[in-house]
């Protein structure tokens, strides 16, 4: 085996304990590996809220913890923490990976992004007129943006149970189908979920933001400063009466998306290579060689110049939103204490808005969005989807969980029990569409069923 075919594992044998880590490490490298950890903090906040444990749940998530300096806290209950602040993050994270779409992925063309576009529009659009025709002149009408959320991290856990029988590239628009979802979830909690404004906090934040857009316009490449800068503008959001969550998207869409200028990496990495290997000093240990280690550190600063920050910064965060803040989101949000009485008031006009919404409006909205594309000649179907594999994507677009809870925490904020009731539609919803989704794709088969135009 020549040298230029050889794989890690041809030039270092892994200790045990690496050996035993791997599969757990690629367990949590796997993104569709979150959406099981959902479930699992999902069935535990439902137990813990229906046992004996249930005081001590409310407690917990209803502690008010205060973090600051001088006469002036920022105090808040734990729960308000985690909606608020760390949300921040994964809104941070889906900001990076809209950025990165737009520049190099599904929505980087306008016929790439005309599919999951027009099924995402359709599949907020018709969601959110069912619930307000069965709400108009009702309470939880303001709840109209409940069923237009697209949970991709139990939508992705879906198809991993499905395996090799489903197409790579449904996945692929699924993905992309979501984060056109989260634009427009966004653009709903800033535009119809904003209570007041302080235009103080509000231009201090838009200073900043404009502060780090001039600074990667001047080649900064530090991601701290980035990310410091990050946490002030999402404490002047916050004080500005714009939901805060907002403030991790709009940063992040200033994070730089490519390397150092005028970088020669190939270059640069040879030489230090070369360096490293002319200093080796048989049966010496590295920590006596400071030449070796020296050519080290640089090698590893030339590796962090020639990856672009948005890439270092979205690879960095995502098992952090993954297997710690949606997690400990779900087990904060999802525990409804279920009574007797929630079954037959799954009749009443909240709770019936949004399973309507998210199971009857996602299947019509996707699809229809999608096929009127398709039909207009203004996309095709991906390579290996058929007509089955889009209906069985309208139903898993269906699973609304976190961002339906959370939109539901912004939208009925005075009302505990409509509050909970929502939050038992959405979880009822949300099982059936993850069900129904299964069942359907299970036997969609393979190709085309329709013409690319």
């Amino acid at each position: 085996m020549s040298s230029n075919n050889k794989s890690g594992h041809d030039f270092w044998e892994p200790p045990v304990i690496e050996r035993v880590l791997s599969p757990i490490r690629e367990f949590m490298e796997v993104e569709a590996s979150s959406g099981f950890t959902l479930m699992a903090c999902l069935a535990v906040a439902l137990v813990w809220a229906n046992s004996g444990w249930a005081p001590l749940y409310d407690a917990l998530w209803n502690t008010r913890l205060s973090v600051g300096l001088g006469e002036t806290p920022l105090s808040k209950p734990l729960i308000l923490w985690i909606n608020d602040g760390l949300m921040a993050i994964f809104f941070f994270l889906v900001g990076l990976e809209i950025k990165r779409e737009v520049l190099v992925g599904e929505l980087n063309s306008l016929r790439a992004a005309a599919l999951p576009v027009a099924a995402a529009v359709g599949g907020m659009v018709v969601p959110a007129l069912i619930f307000a025709l069965l709400n108009h002149g009702q309470p939880g009408i303001a709840g109209w943006g409940i069923p237009m959320a697209t949970d991709i991290a139990f939508a992705l856990g879906i198809l991993a149970l499905l395996g090799d029988r489903v197409p790579v590239s449904l996945k692929v628009f699924l993905t992309a189908v979501a984060i056109v979802d989260d634009i427009g979830a966004v653009l709903v909690i800033a535009l119809f979920y904003t209570s007041h404004i302080s235009l103080v906090y509000l231009a201090a934040g838009a200073a900043l933001v404009i502060g780090m857009a001039v600074l990667n316009l001047s080649g900064l490449r530090a991601t701290q400063v980035y990310l410091v800068i990050t946490a002030v503008v999402w404490f002047c959001v916050l004080k500005s009466g714009i939901h805060a969550t907002i403030a991790g998207v709009v940063c992040a869409m200033i994070i730089p998306a490519r390397a150092c200028p005028d970088l020669d990496f190939s270059a640069w990495a040879r030489l230090l290579i070369d360096r490293y290997e002319k200093n080796h000093i048989p049966a010496r240990s590295i920590l006596n060689n400071k030449k070796q280690l020296e050519a080290l550190h640089e090698l590893e600063i030339a590796c962090k110049k020639a990856d672009a920050p948005l890439i270092r910064l979205e690879h960095g965060l995502h098992p952090w939103v993954a297997f710690m803040v949606m997690p400990i989101f779900a087990l904060a949000n999802a525990g409804v204490q279920i009574s007797g009485s929630m079954l037959p008031g799954l009749a009443d006009a909240l709770p019936l808005g949004i399973i309507g919404g998210l199971i009857v409006g996602k299947q019509i909205g996707v699809t229809l969005g999608a096929l009127l594309a398709i039909r207009l000649g203004w996309a095709s179907l991906p390579q290996g989807m058929n007509t089955r594999h889009l209906y069985g994507a309208s139903w898993l677009a269906g699973i609304g969980f976190t961002m339906s809870i959370f939109i539901a925490n912004l939208a009925l904020p005075g009302d505990g029990a409509a509050l909970e009731t929502a939050k038992f539609a959405i979880l009822c919803a949300s099982l059936l569409a993850g069900v129904g989704g299964f069942l359907i794709l299970r036997s969609a088969g393979n190709g085309s069923a329709l013409p690319e135009s």
